[in-house]
């Protein structure tokens, strides 16, 4: 009995280790999945309900399939605008941002002069301090100028927020960048601005491109400081936010739908682009 009890519990525990095993080897996986999942539902249903062909002004019951909500992306009034001027700010704002940004994450790195430690707090504070703060300081500061609210001050706002993203995202960048390569190219007879144009701009190009892009991306998707300094000008987000008060039309899952695609296939085109830009140089 004893024999036989033995031989039962083998097998039983070898299939116990063995489950064990492979719960060890795949628990990283199955985590990374879900945690995918669980960031990727919401924009999964942003797509899928822009097909919607909903009964009333809400989006949110799915009640059949259709294109008309694409062919007829700007069939709610005022949206086309919405869109036009959220794409003008994020545009001007994010290659501002990102030339300031630029410039200053150069000055930072590979200059020394009085007041370094003040301005390098002075970046990283728009990243802590919250948006409904920044709104309201810039909501101040203009009307104790006398400033008429609207595209300008958008834009002003934008450009401000933005600037500490660029800075962080071309610092890093440069912290690791290697000072000998243009050392070399003025050893040969480059110039600053000739050892910039072509060693200096080429090598940190990725991080800039990735700054203009964070900065656009955060620009247009703004809501709370923009809330704050729009005047009467309406983006995108403040359109989204007024039409949920009284519907919510499949033409706004569209353009999110949109902006999430174009977005996704720019980061694709850059990740792409410095593959094959690395192969060719190895």
């Amino acid at each position: 009995m004893t024999s036989v009890a033995v031989e039962q519990r083998t097998p039983r525990r070898n299939t116990l280790a063995a489950a064990f095993a492979f719960v060890r080897r795949h628990v990283l996986t199955v985590y990374s999945l879900l945690f995918f999942a669980y960031l990727l539902l919401p924009i999964a249903v942003v797509v899928v309900f822009s097909f919607n062909h909903p009964a009333g002004k809400f989006n949110y019951v799915w009640q059949g399939f259709t294109w008309n909500n694409w062919l007829h992306w700007d069939g709610v009034p005022g949206i086309r605008s919405a869109i036009i001027l959220s794409l003008e700010i994020a545009l001007f704002a994010s290659i501002v941002a990102t030339a300031l940004g630029t410039a200053i994450a150069l000055a930072l790195v590979r200059y020394g002069f009085r007041g370094r430690g003040t301005t390098n707090i002075l970046i990283f504070l728009p990243l802590s301090t919250p948006e409904i703060v920044l709104g309201a300081s810039l909501l101040t500061l203009f009307l104790n100028l006398n400033v008429i609210f609207g595209f300008w001050t958008i834009l002003i706002a934008h450009i401000m927020f933005c600037i500490s993203f660029a800075v962080v995202t071309v610092k890093a960048r440069l912290v690791g960048f290697d000072r000998h390569l243009e050392e070399a190219a003025m050893d040969l007879g480059a110039n600053e601005w000739t050892t910039f144009r072509k060693v200096t701009l080429p090598l940190i190009g990725p991080a800039i491109l990735a700054a203009l892009l964070l900065c656009f991306a955060i620009s247009i998707d703004d809501f709370v400081v923009t809330y704050f300094n729009s005047g009467s000008k309406v983006t995108f987000p403040l359109f989204v936010w007024g039409a949920a008060r009284i519907g919510a039309p499949p033409q706004v899952n569209v353009i999110g739908t949109a902006i999430f695609v174009i977005a996704l296939a720019a980061m694709l085109a850059n990740v792409l682009f410095q593959m094959r830009r690395a192969k060719g140089a190895s």
